[in-house]
């Protein structure tokens, strides 16, 4: 540990003591045995190389290596990366590249076959291609080629999200950082450790006596200032050897891939150094011990021999900050980018600067937070770092410090914080000549032209169809569902009326991009690719509904080009299909379908003709496939019959369109009609049906329910019919007491045998009423039958609790009163149409109701004038 005394910065002195306990820990002659070969190797720094093992997406590498090309001035500068993206490198000084983004490549013929590279503005290889570009200096990329990679992939890999990009990672990187509590301890057997895949930070923050990686990383490097005059190479020096000691220790540390990318960084770094002086590789930490071991090339070639190779493509796409946090699923992450970014950029008074943005965030929020907040925060987060004994507030201190002074010790609003700050939604931007698939092109084109900007933030989109902009923008977003490109998603918006509105609910993911590639052997525009796939869906259905399905979609994505094949798809399949549940199930979507012909001018007749013709065959089938049903199937049944019933009602008014609907009324009337061999709960429905469309009375619907409900009809069957009549709720009960009577006498004489069995179907019928309209029947029941309280008065008319009849006077007086209170009318208004106003008298004694001698309006009504002492 020589290299690591020298260097004598804070950041050796505790990489040195970590490293040095994860090296000791173990059995010291297994340890001597391993380290013969390559302890005198492991050093970061020759007379031609200097190796910058860094931490990926660590603001506090970054600035060091920043530090170190300043110093060491590098003649080329070898990166960590896939080599197919060399000639990808000088995008990155375009003024219009803004980070995050990342190198994605993927497989010509499978696009979904993918990796990204992520870069942050706080990456240490982002900051080193900058540098590189700035600086005139040669820039290369030296990991293992992506062809091989992707080729490499097995097929866990293939499932797993595309995100896990072999490149960047916080250690060892291509796989899922493993959890903290997962890695190996240092005093376990050699055994047991190698057979879990190491994380070297976890390992380093462990034997310093952390249990938090993070918080290690944050002590050791990134709250601690490199010293003015220092040595800049020290600190990559010391991490060299901490590094070589867990290397030492682990090996490969699980990582399988490693001795294949590493044996072709040494490749690489051997053709620079014989072409360069002075060469500088950036790269994970993790693989400066075997880049700086001695090896021959030779060997390194006959690793890499044989490997499979597919043909890939590269190009730069946006990133977002959320994709960089680890709860995002990219195995290279970290859990705070947004707190790394102020980091980076806020080199002074980063705990000052930092509650300044939760202040402002909050007050955005409405939430009342003041300077005062802020200064008793920056106090609270510095003293309880001082306690821990930590050099700075970190974020964990910082968030103690928000929640116990800005957020009154609640978490929700700390939960605000941790999305749009600690993490944040910040995305990142490519220049328009990065090189994509001609599909890409076209949509960053139209996303241009109707001022559609990508966004990494979730945001509502209300589209008013009436207007062209909007009704392209909707074009647009229908044609991307059609393709699996799911930027937008349909969201429930505010109410309107007709069809001319739409609400979207847009969000841009990195893995678009993919999407987007994958999408490309369709078609070179969105319109013709869109017009393809939906060309193709409906040649390959095997369902009527499936085709319905993909005409529905094309109206609104305004794909005119792929109707004529949709529309003999769906005339075909119709013809040959006789299943009426099939047709019930597709007619729906189709009459949808050709609703939206009304608003977006799209022809729509050729769709109608079909929808026609399925509504005429669901006509005359429909009474055949009713007979015979369990209940699982006339419950599923009566489903499509609501759905047909409502879809009857959409058809474009004419004459074909009124016949088809009295032929549909027609054939429920006959359903509703029809003896016990169809199901009671299809003919109730069929009568509820006629009844709220006003084609059937309700006398005939009295008879209906009293035949339904006789004695000879079983009390299962019975119960049946009720709930298929009343699934549309319980106001007919309410409003017609025949009915109700026709219920309370049924369910009165129903055995106490069979009342156990209709009273499943009893109670989830009568659970679908609302609150109020149960309490009314249940109040109404308890009264007894209309027919006894009537014999019970005979003189009473009208509805029960209420008087014979309305009286005028007393109504003109109420109304009059309360236009005075509202102050739609004066006195004055009401002298002058000749209406007596409301005069205050003196009631005589506490007995005429309130207080003696206050005031009671002269032309209130009172129980001497007519009316009965209940109401």
């Amino acid at each position: 540990m020589s290299t690591l005394a020298a260097s004598g910065t804070p950041q050796a002195r505790d990489l040195a003591a970590a490293g040095r306990a994860a090296g000791q820990a173990r059995d010291a002659p297994a340890v001597a045995s391993r380290a013969s070969g390559s302890r005198g190797a492991s050093g970061a720094r020759t007379g031609d190389l200097v190796l910058l093992g860094v931490r990926h997406h660590g603001p506090g590498s970054a600035r060091a290596v920043r530090a170190a090309l300043d110093a060491y001035r590098p003649q080329a500068v070898l990166i960590e990366g896939p080599p197919e993206a060399d000639a990808l490198v000088a995008l990155a000084a375009d003024a219009e590249m803004r980070p995050p983004v990342a190198l994605l490549a993927h497989v010509l013929d499978d696009p979904a076959r993918a990796a990204f590279w992520p870069f942050a503005e706080f990456s240490p290889e982002w900051v080193a291609l900058r540098w590189a570009l700035e600086a005139g200096a040669d820039v290369r990329f030296i990991d293992l080629p992506a062809a091989h990679t992707l080729a490499l992939r097995t097929a866990v890999e293939d499932e797993a999200a595309p995100g896990n990009a072999p490149g960047h990672g916080a250690g060892p990187d291509p796989e899922d950082r493993p959890d903290p509590q997962d890695c190996p301890d240092p005093e376990e057997p050699a055994g047991d450790a190698e057979a879990v895949r190491v994380d070297p930070l976890a390992v380093l923050a462990r034997t310093a006596g952390y249990d938090d990686p993070e918080r290690w990383w944050e002590d050791a490097v990134e709250h601690r200032a490199q010293a003015e005059g220092g040595d800049a190479l020290a600190p990559f020096e010391a991490l060299a050897e901490a590094m070589g000691m867990i290397r030492e220790t682990y090996g490969d540390g699980g990582h399988d891939q490693d001795p294949l990318r590493e044996a072709h960084m040494r490749l690489r770094v051997r053709e620079a150094r014989r072409a360069h002086d002075r060469t500088a590789v950036v790269c994970g930490a993790w693989h400066v011990p075997a880049l700086a071991a001695r090896t021959t090339a030779a060997a390194d070639r006959q690793l890499l021999k044989g490997l499979p190779k597919a043909k890939v493509e590269t190009t730069w796409v946006p990133w977002t900050h959320r994709r960089l946090a680890r709860a995002g699923g990219y195995g290279a992450g970290i859990d705070s980018p947004g707190w790394y970014q102020h980091l980076f950029t806020s080199p002074d008074r980063p705990v000052t600067r930092w509650m300044t943005k939760v202040a402002g965030l909050l007050r955005d929020e409405d939430l009342p937070v003041s300077s005062a907040h802020v200064i008793e925060a920056v106090r609270l987060a510095d003293t309880l770092a001082a306690m821990r004994g930590r050099p700075l507030a970190g974020l964990g201190e910082t968030m103690d410090a928000v929640r116990a002074v800005m957020c009154d010790g609640s978490d929700v609003p700390l939960a605000l914080i941790r999305d749009r700050l600690v993490v944040g939604d910040v995305l990142g931007d490519v220049p328009p000549d990065a090189p994509a698939v001609p599909l890409a092109r076209d949509l960053a084109r139209e996303q241009r032209r109707l001022r559609l900007k990508p966004e990494a933030l979730e945001r509502e989109l209300d589209l008013d169809l009436r207007k062209d902009v909007d009704a392209a923008r909707s074009q647009l977003l229908h044609r991307l569902r059609m393709l699996g490109i799911g930027w937008g998603e349909p969201a429930a918006g505010r109410a309107g009326k007709g069809t001319f509105r739409e609400s979207w609910r847009l969000r841009w993911e990195p893995e678009v991009a993919i999407r987007v590639a994958e999408a490309g052997i369709w078609g070179t525009t969105v319109e013709t690719a869109a017009t393809a796939r939906a060309q193709d869906e409906a040649v390959r259905a095997t369902t009527l509904a499936e085709v319905t399905s993909v005409a529905e979609r094309c109206l609104p994505a305004g794909l005119a080009g792929a109707l004529p094949t949709v529309m003999r798809a769906l005339a075909d399949r119709a013809a040959l299909d006789a299943d009426v549940a099939h047709l019930a199930a597709a007619f729906p979507a189709l009459v949808r379908a050709v609703r939206y012909g009304d608003v977006r001018g799209t022809d729509s007749a050729a769709l109608a003709r079909v929808a026609e013709g399925l509504a005429q065959r669901i006509c005359v089938g429909f009474p055949p496939a009713c007979a015979g049903l369990d209940a699982d199937g006339a419950a599923a049944l009566r489903v499509h019959m609501d759905e047909v019933h409502r879809a009857m009602a959409l058809l474009p008014d004419g004459s074909r369109a009124r016949e088809l609907r009295e032929a549909w009324s027609g054939m429920l009337r006959g359903l509703a009609e029809r003896d016990g061999a169809i199901s009671g709960l299809l003919r109730g429905s069929a009568a509820r049906l006629l009844l709220d469309e006003g084609r059937l009375g309700a006398g005939e619907a009295a008879r209906l329910m009293g035949l339904a409900l006789s004695a000879g009809t079983g009390p299962a069957e019975s119960a049946a019919w009720i709930e298929g009549f009343l699934a549309g709720g319980g106001m007919l009960l309410v409003h017609d007491e025949r009915l109700l009577g026709l219920v309370d006498g049924w369910l009165a004489g129903v055995s106490g045998e069979a009342f156990t069995d209709v009273l499943p179907l009893l109670r989830r019928t009568f659970a679908e009423f609302e609150p109020g309209v149960r309490r009314t029947v249940g109040e109404l029941v308890r009264r007894g039958p209309a027919g006894e309280r009537r014999r019970r008065d005979a003189t009473e008319v009208g509805l029960p609790g209420f008087g014979p009849g309305v009286d005028r006077a007393r109504a003109d007086a109420a109304a009059h009163t309360v236009r005075l209170l509202l102050g739609t009318t004066t006195t004055t208004d009401l002298a002058a149409a000749g209406i007596p106003g409301p005069v205050p008298r003196t009631a005589p004694a506490p007995a005429a109701g309130g207080m003696p001698g206050a005031p009671v309006p002269e032309d209130l009504p009172t129980r001497a004038s007519g009316g009965r002492d209940d109401d």
